[in-house]
């Protein structure tokens, strides 16, 4: 089998220009992130290696450092109970990394079902599938809105019940469950039905982090803008393509300030010109494209834009 068949094919310009680490360097830190964050979790119930105890949505490291997911928090609150002391502080500690890093990092470092997902969207790029079901993106805020009013009206933290990433790591230390289950849903659901339906479409935590990353300080810039070949790699590899549009395209900063912004890198393994990188919310610089009419070519294949639908005819 010819191993470069498995390479995602909005990868391969960058493979050919920079090789392939280049090309899947913030990928393999960010799978090397989410792997370990969750064995950090499975060391204790499977080996009695207590690092951290808990989930991803209340843990403690080492006995004594307390952290809370603040959507949680906010469900609680809903739910009616007030949570204090480590907890409280946990939840604040959490909401200060993520308003730093980027609300979506969780998304993207963190939350181990993107996983899931982006294995989908990699399969659906080999396979050929073009079903891609419109859904609203408002859709998973109408979500987020129903869990906290689900909580408010159970007095209970509601979204933990169905939540995919708790059902996932329960998955693998009771080897069964519904949280198979629920995990092969998501997976069939990108697959067949819409291109990254859960995490962009639906998902509750993401709508939630993606407030908090409204203001967050770390950001992607298309700081090297000018030298965009328009090979639309970026876009077609990105989980939220539309946060790339004025950055990249418009005549304002560079910095991508929307809050659905990920910050997984995808765009700079990508890219074979080298026009993103990571920066601040407060960069305005641009770096000017390198001359490159002595450069040597490099066979580059531009990635097909999706033909128009026809017009319907006249009657």
């Amino acid at each position: 089998m010819n191993w470069r068949a498995i390479i995602a094919d909005n990868r391969r310009l960058n493979m050919q220009a920079n090789g392939i680490l280049r090309a899947h360097k913030w990928w393999l830190l960010r799978r090397a992130s989410q792997i370990g964050l969750l064995g950090l979790f499975m060391l204790g119930p499977m080996f009695g290696i207590w690092l951290v105890r808990g989930n991803f949505g209340a843990s403690q490291i080492l006995d004594s450092v307390t952290l809370s997911d603040p959507y949680l928090f906010v469900q609680s609150l809903a739910g009616g109970t007030l949570i204090v002391g480590p907890a409280m502080l946990g939840a604040a500690i959490v909401a200060g990394f993520y308003l730093l890093m980027g609300g979506r990092a969780y998304c993207g470092w963190v939350c181990p079902v993107n996983i899931v997902t982006d294995t989908a969207f990699w399969l659906r790029e080999k396979t050929g599938l073009t079903r891609d079901r419109k859904l609203d993106k408002r859709t998973r805020l109408m979500v987020l809105a129903g869990t906290i009013l689900a909580s408010f009206v159970t007095g209970t933290i509601a979204w933990e019940f169905v939540n995919p990433v708790s059902l996932l790591q329960r998955a693998f230390i009771s080897g069964i469950g519904l949280g198979w289950g629920i995990i092969i849903a998501v997976f069939l659901l990108d697959l067949f039905v819409s291109r990254r339906a859960w995490c962009s479409h639906i998902c509750p935590v993401g709508a939630f982090y993606g407030l908090i990353g409204r203001a967050s300080v770390v950001r992607v810039s298309a700081a090297n803008r000018s030298a965009c070949t328009d090979c639309g790699a970026c876009f077609n590899i990105c989980p939220e393509p539309h946060v790339i549009v004025p950055a990249l395209k418009g005549k304002g900063s560079p910095v991508i300030l929307s809050g659905d912004c990920q910050n997984c890198g995808n765009c700079i393994d990508s890219c074979p010109v080298d026009v993103f990188r990571f920066s601040n919310r407060f960069s305005m610089r641009l770096t000017d494209a390198p001359d490159l009419t002595d450069a040597p070519k490099t066979s580059r294949t531009p990635i097909p834009e999706r033909s128009p639908r026809p017009a319907p005819p006249a009657h």
